[in-house]
């Protein structure tokens, strides 16, 4: 018997710039609760973007959340005592899940800088379509079109 659905929180939107999206990458950066902590960073990296690109980091960051969010995915499928990565659409919720993951991991993962300055970094480079989080992007990309050959695998059902 399949477990019930979770029941979503629904969000208020972000005070600065009234955006449930933005609130959202806050919500994921967010460590041990810290939510002011969280909102310092993604403030001061919108105010960062803004004397970079001079233009509105909420559309820097929009252009850059639709450019790293993947369109395809690779899953496993075990058939016949063999595994196989069988390319699958992404679902919305998982596409937006995987977009703010990667573009917080490359952050992250950039070393001597504060996270306020990683992630303006990151966020501009993804606007601009470079960067780690597209990489990321186009890896998993690469992956499920090297394994389109196995796409029929997604239709047979398991009896």
């Amino acid at each position: 018997m399949r477990r019930p659905t979770k029941k979503l929180v629904k969000l208020q939107p972000d005070h600065q710039y009234q955006s449930l999206k933005v609130e959202k990458l806050i919500n994921y950066i967010m460590e041990r609760g810290k939510k002011n902590v969280a909102r310092t960073i993604v403030y001061n990296a919108f105010d960062i973007i803004k004397e970079k690109t001079k233009e509105e980091p909420i559309e820097v960051f929009e252009t850059a959340i639709r450019n790293v969010s993947p369109q395809v995915e690779v899953r496993s499928r075990r058939v016949g005592g063999a595994n196989y990565q069988v390319p699958h659409e992404v679902r919305p919720e998982r596409k937006i899940a995987l977009t703010y993951r990667w573009i917080i991991e490359a952050a992250k993962g950039k070393k001597g800088k504060p996270m306020a300055e990683k992630l303006a970094d990151e966020l501009i480079g993804a606007y601009k379509n470079e960067g780690e989080a597209i990489k990321k992007r186009e890896n998993v990309h690469r992956m499920a079109e090297a394994n389109r050959a196995f796409a029929h695998f997604a239709l047979a059902r398991k009896k």
